[in-house]
């Protein structure tokens, strides 16, 4: 049944088409915000797979560049690998809606959504998430739903729910979160250094703005959703998971206390070798569900170990953050490098300083748009003890390297104060936990050894959260397992004076203000507790740059030199380049960069652009050179692409009778400016030159 509903949200009309596109799927919504359009489409497939454990969830999606009357660039015209912004935005939806699908669905599932119109106004992100939720609360896949997002800023002291993409720079906050009725599911944004209680606001503010979306959505579920299907229950033999906990408590209990990662695993991999071989004989055929019983166990025990005697697995405490040693300058031929290491994960990261030619161009939807600054994150596969090829950056990767790179991109300087293109790289050389925000400590001391004059230094810790019931416990600087056993895992990175940056994943439902508030302050002790350590080893930039970096100096020229600074097809100014062994970049208002690592180098390159671009001043005697002879007098220039015309009258004071008697192409000679004319015709004399040379001579 086709159903079309329009509304007004956030001052912008909100359309919903259900029932017109895309019928063979399980649940499909067609939503346009704006002239901003999305088509989601969920299906899951009819087939169990039974061989599996967890839920095979896929998320797409995707950017159509005609959906903003584009043709894609490049050769191939059609589109081809993901961008980032749509790795970025698949990690969104897939995050926010994954903890939400029923237990025991072992059925492949997928969720697309596509971008058709995009109005370069209204954030394709918060149109995707409602899209997608809305897709699969009207088909028959189970799902814990409905869930929304929402886009918050605050521009002039004021929130702004779902801020136009002009607003944006504007805004002191740029926060996309999602969440159901009860409560936040997932948060991704930054901020510029606005303190905790700030944060706190933005993010209730924005959970409030979403309730009208959730409340459509619950109603078009009611009229249209067809009937859920039942998921087989997960049923667990009490017995064989008492008989595992026989055989295996104690052990467990006392494994997940070692504090060493490789220690710790491998001695719950043989307790958990133990149990798989005498329950394969006590329960035949039934080793799947031994291994589930082990696993639950494990999760267990390092719960109880937080929630009853406040210990973690390594014996800290749950405010401690773990042991942190931080080095500079480490690689003697990079312009700044920063080791990060904290317990057992540890990071290099390096940063690079470039010229305007290195700037990153990104074929976007909306147009091409340039990026001065980027942060790449590796993550290869002996941090973590493992075997793996080594492959392109994953989601995994682009995720984290967007997060540590909204972290450190607040403290900036601008562009006009330090006008480099920077690119950090982090190297993660060991995982036990937050390596995104060991990024960021390590890009934070990476850039002030390199020499950036950065507005204060950055430090990023990772939060976890552990409840049952009532009962809560706020971790500071989770390790990989409480992360991957706990309720919350909660990213804050920031300045003493602020947060920069958060990304928040929450399993669970209760999650209250109070709590968020409790997780948030405890983030800031710890994030200080960092930041004591770093700044003891470099609190602030270094004065110059590294020797290694190109120095770059910005000159102003007047916009109509620009043609005669870079020649006929670009031939002075590769002269330039060529002759001085430097880059250069000339901007339309004719802002001129020269870029060099030999100081001499652009010093001669600076002195050849201002002679290019030097005023012809009447009065001036100048150098020049003979370029052409004619019969009524001699064309000299007297500055590079600038010439004038000495009169057969203006050569000598006695008669010249032909000017090739007295001048000849090549030759150099002493001209005084007599005059210029509106056309910029410049007249010249030798005769008034010598004269004065002489009287300078007699004095």
């Amino acid at each position: 049944m086709h159903t079309k509903i329009e509304l007004d949200y956030c001052g912008r009309p909100l359309c919903i088409d259900l029932g017109k596109v895309a019928g063979q799927a399980d649940g499909a919504a067609l939503v346009r915000f704006g002239e901003t359009v999305v088509l989601a489409t969920a299906v899951a497939s009819k087939d169990v797979r039974e061989d599996i454990d967890f839920f095979p969830l896929t998320v797409d999606y995707q950017e159509k560049t005609f959906a903003a009357g584009r043709i894609p660039g490049g050769f191939f015209k059609r589109e081809g690998r993901p961008s980032e912004k749509e790795i970025l935005t698949c990690r969104l939806i897939d995050r926010s809606v994954r903890p939400l699908f029923a237990g025991g669905l072992k059925a492949e599932t997928q969720i697309i959504v596509t971008v058709l119109s995009a109005d370069g106004e209204n954030d394709t992100d918060v149109v995707s998430m409602f899209a997608a939720s809305l897709a699969v609360e009207i088909s028959d896949i189970p799902f814990q739903g409905p869930l929304a997002g929402v886009r918050v800023g605050r521009i002039d002291g004021e929130w702004v729910m779902n801020p136009l993409l002009s607003e944006i720079p504007q805004s002191d906050v740029n926060i996309f979160l999602s969440g159901t009725r009860d409560g936040i599911v997932m948060v991704e944004g930054g901020a510029s250094m606005v303190p905790e209680e700030g944060v706190l606001e933005a993010l209730f503010k924005g959970h409030e703005a979403i309730q009208p979306l959730i409340d459509l959505q619950q109603k078009l579920k009611d009229q249209l959703g067809k009937t859920k299907r039942v998921p087989p229950p997960e049923e667990k033999d009490e017995s064989l998971a008492a008989r595992v906990r026989e055989l295996a408590q104690d052990k467990v209990k006392e494994a997940v206390t070692i504090a060493d990662k490789k220690e710790r695993n491998a001695r719950i991999s043989e307790v958990g070798g133990e149990v798989m071989t005498a329950g394969s004989e006590e329960f035949p055929g039934r080793e799947k569900e031994v291994k589930g019983a082990f696993k639950d166990l494990e999760k267990f025990q390092l719960r109880d170990l937080v929630l009853q005697q406040r210990k973690r697995i390594d014996g800290r405490g749950l405010k401690d953050v773990r042991p942190i040693t931080c080095e500079v300058g480490l690689l003697p031929r990079t312009h700044g490098s920063g080791l990060f290491t904290r317990g057992e994960t540890q990071g290099l990261v390096v940063a690079t300083l470039g010229t305007a030619a290195d700037v990153q161009r990104v074929d976007a939807l909306n147009g091409e748009q340039f990026k001065k600054f980027m942060l790449h994150y590796n993550f290869p596969p002996y941090s973590t003890g493992e075997v793996k090829f080594l492959r392109s950056p994953g989601r995994r990767e682009i995720g984290h390297g967007a997060l540590a790179e909204r972290a450190l991109l607040a403290v900036l300087p601008e562009e006009d104060e330090f006008p480099y293109t920077l690119r950090v790289v982090a190297e993660i050389l060991s995982s036990n936990g937050s390596t995104s925000m060991a990024s960021v400590c390590g890009g934070s001391l990476s850039l002030m050894d390199a020499g950036v004059p950065i507005k204060a230094p950055v430090a990023g810790i990772a939060m976890g959260l552990i409840k049952e019931g009532d009962e809560v416990r706020v971790l500071t600087d989770i390790l990989g397992d409480e992360d991957h056993l706990g309720d919350m895992d909660f990213k804050v990175a920031g300045t003493r004076d602020g947060i920069t940056a958060l990304q928040m994943d929450i399993k669970i439902t209760g999650v209250t203000r109070e709590i968020m508030q409790e997780a948030l302050y405890q983030a800031r002790e710890g994030r200080l507790h960092i930041l004591d350590i770093m700044d003891a080893t470099l609190s602030e930039a270094r004065q110059d740059v590294s020797r290694h970096a190109p120095r770059i100096t910005t000159i102003k020229v007047r916009p109509d030199k620009i043609r005669d600074i870079i020649g006929p097809g670009g031939k002075v100014i590769r002269g330039i380049v060529e002759a001085t062994g430097t880059k250069i970049d000339v901007q339309d208002d004719g802002t001129v960069t020269v870029a060099a690592v030999d100081e001499a180098g652009s010093r001669r390159a600076i002195d050849m652009i201002e002679g290019i671009a030097a005023e012809v001043e009447i009065g001036r005697i100048y150098k020049g050179t003979v370029r052409r002879v004619m019969d009524f007098g001699a064309f000299v220039e007297i500055l590079p692409g600038t010439d004038g015309l000495v009169h057969i009258s203006q050569i000598a004071d006695d008669h010249v009778r032909r000017v090739r008697d007295v001048l000849n192409e090549g030759d150099e000679l002493m001209v005084k400016v007599l005059d210029v004319d509106r056309q910029g015709k410049i007249r010249l004399s030798r005769k008034e030159a010598l004269k004065e040379e002489q009287q300078s001579e007699r004095v």
